[in-house]
């Protein structure tokens, strides 16, 4: 191991592959994930810790850990002092955020907030669900919530507040939203006195950059082709998708070289047209990180 290594925690859990693969498509090597709390990395300069998203901002602040990658919910709900490098876009099944919902079965006769004054509600997020409803003058009793929070409604508690990203276990279990607490994605986050290290900071920065630019990459290819230099205003006019690509002079007089970045949706109606056009030799490959 390099005498100077950044310790960095990663979650757990619902997480991990998510973030295994964000790390791999930035370029990092993450192996024994499966086995160890402890897993490899193929930078020397790195430490990886798994540990629960939950614990993740405690153990930056105090400096356990010098980074650590976790929802800004659980940085919030801890109340940690940290320094945010860089927000991760990305969420267990899809790209958009997890949200923290407080929710009462469908058939509940609660239709407001303000209808759970004095009422019981559980939840893992003891911190924000108390801070929101101080914040909307209501007092309710705040129970901490071990897990299976969705099943107490409505023998054990009145109400819940609980993480979804897609809401599909809030609909098998018969709940409705009454109102969206927060919404949270991962960030970057370090501890204050090791961002104060210039070496460290530059390494945590240099990594937020590349999570970003991989995240930047997502549902996004690289797109090549050949055309007459006649024909590009043309195209430019009829593709406005295409913004503004790189072109090059080829040797062949007239003909020039065109590359550019497009979201892999719209890919499938441009290639006929680009086709109709007289593009040639058109290349659609993947791609790895967008760096702006």
């Amino acid at each position: 191991m390099s005498p100077l290594h950044l310790r960095i925690g990663l979650p757990s859990g619902s997480l991990q592959e998510a973030t295994i693969e964000l790390f791999g498509k930035a370029g990092y090597r993450i192996t024994g994930q499966h086995r160890s709390y402890r897993p490899a990395i193929d930078d020397p300069d790195l430490e990886i810790r798994l540990l629960r998203a939950q614990e993740i901002s405690r153990y930056v602040e105090r400096g356990y850990l010098d980074c650590g990658v976790t929802g800004k919910d659980w940085t919030e709900e801890n109340n940690s002092k940290v320094q945010v490098l860089a927000p991760l876009h990305y969420s267990k099944v899809t790209s958009g955020p997890t949200r923290w919902v407080l929710v009462v079965p469908l058939n509940s006769p609660f239709k407001s907030i303000e209808d759970l004054r004095g009422k019981r509600i559980a939840t893992e997020a003891v911190g924000l669900t108390t801070r929101f409803l101080k914040s909307r003058g209501i007092e309710a009793l705040v129970e901490f919530s071990w897990g299976s929070t969705e099943v107490k409604v409505p023998e054990l508690v009145d109400a819940i507040v609980d993480i979804t990203e897609t809401g599909t276990s809030l609909n098998a279990n018969n709940l409705r939203i009454l109102e969206v607490i927060m919404e949270s994605f991962p960030q970057l986050i370090g501890n204050i006195d090791s961002m104060n290290d210039p070496w460290k900071r530059a390494k945590a920065e240099r990594l937020a950059m590349l999570l970003q630019g991989a995240l930047n990459a997502r549902n996004k290819v690289g797109l090549k082709m050949n055309l007459e230099q006649s024909q590009v205003p043309v195209l430019l006019r009829r593709l406005p998708a295409l913004r503004n690509p790189t072109v090059s002079p080829l040797a062949q007089e007239g003909w020039v070289a065109l590359d550019t970045v497009i979201d892999e949706t719209v890919v499938r109606e441009i290639i006929p047209e680009l086709k109709l056009l007289g593009a040639e030799g058109i290349i659609e490959y993947p791609l790895n990180k967008v760096v702006y």
